[in-house]
């Protein structure tokens, strides 16, 4: 922890509480992986000292050396200046306790169905799980998650990037996956041909075309194309909704985040018994779907329906000048 012949500088209680004081003052804001400027900042101290996530009370009295406190100044300093999340600055997020790489080809993970694998899913699998897809991989980071969760099982993770899927491989290759998880290059479920699963898990893109316009800095630091759900957020559930039971086992269960998007969901399917499960942001964030609930042919093509005709009817509106 600690550089052999270094010249000791600051304590970390020091570096911290001056590190909080520079990053609120900077207005910055936060939610990929951080909640606040406190824990941005011990996410620094705490990645300088090659450390995980944990209390700093603890190391309260431990000196950095000049080079960890000059490094950690240089880190905050590109914090303010480019507005970018932290985790792409240090190469590193942390999920469900579970360390990954990311760098700009991907979103920052911070999915709530890693909550949901950690705390384990038996309330609501029925049966045992041999095959589980990832959909919408991005970094890997719940094939991994699932991976720990279900060990017997092998996983597929699909994504449409090929940027992300180099990112993928790279943390599969950090906790030694590669031999259990089969990475696929797949628009939803296009290349996975009649492949079915016993789980299928998602964070598909999901915000709102309104808010993707008022997105913070930060935000706009992370692929367009990993974010951006349509008019109202739902255009890749509806495709998910369209053809997942094909792709479920007769027990199947889909597990599908969509943020705060369930007012909008309900609406859309009216007859569908969405499952709820809580989280640490409460219920409403995650959705679970077994095979036989999966709305009606019928139903989903004229949600679609609904959807394509606002879109229409919105492009043919005169536009403010």
């Amino acid at each position: 922890m600690r550089e052999r012949g270094a010249v000791a500088g600051t304590t970390v209680a020091a570096a911290f509480r001056q590190s909080v004081a520079r990053l609120r003052a900077a207005r910055l804001r936060y939610g990929h992986g951080t909640h606040d400027a406190r824990d941005e900042a011990a996410f620094f101290i705490l990645h300088l000292l090659d450390l995980p996530p944990q209390s700093l009370a603890p190391l309260a009295d431990v000196r950095l050396t000049q080079r960890q406190a000059g490094h950690l100044r240089a880190l905050i300093d590109r914090r303010i200046r480019t507005r970018a999340p932290a985790a792409y600055l240090l190469r590193e997020a942390w999920l469900g306790g579970l360390r990954f790489y990311v760098d700009r080809r991907v979103i920052v993970p911070r999915s709530f169905i890693a909550e949901l694998l950690r705390e384990g899913m038996e309330p609501w699998v029925r049966g045992p799980v041999r095959q589980v897809l990832d959909l919408c991989t991005g970094c890997g980071c719940l094939a991994v998650a699932a991976a720990q969760a279900f060990p017997r099982a092998r996983i597929d993770a699909s994504d449409d990037s090929r940027p992300a899927l180099a990112v993928a491989r790279r943390n599969l290759a950090l906790h030694r996956l590669g031999h259990r998880v089969r990475l696929v290059q797949s628009d939803l479920f296009a290349g996975l041909g009649r492949r079915r699963y016993d789980l299928i898990i998602c964070n598909p893109p999901y915000v709102a075309a309104a808010s993707m316009r008022r997105l913070p800095a930060e935000y706009r630091c992370e692929p367009r194309r990993a974010l951006a759900g349509g008019h109202d957020g739902l255009d890749f559930v509806r495709r998910i909704l369209e053809q997942g039971a094909a792709h479920l086992t007769a027990r199947g269960l889909l597990v599908c985040e969509i943020g705060h998007n369930r007012a909008a969901l309900e609406r859309a399917y009216p007859r569908t018994p969405f499952l709820w499960p809580e989280t640490s942001a409460g219920p409403g964030h995650v959705f679970m779907l077994g095979r036989a609930d999966f709305p009606l042919s019928r139903d989903a093509s004229a949600c679609r329906g609904r959807a394509t005709r606002r879109r229409a009817q919105q492009s043919t509106r005169p536009r403010a000048r």
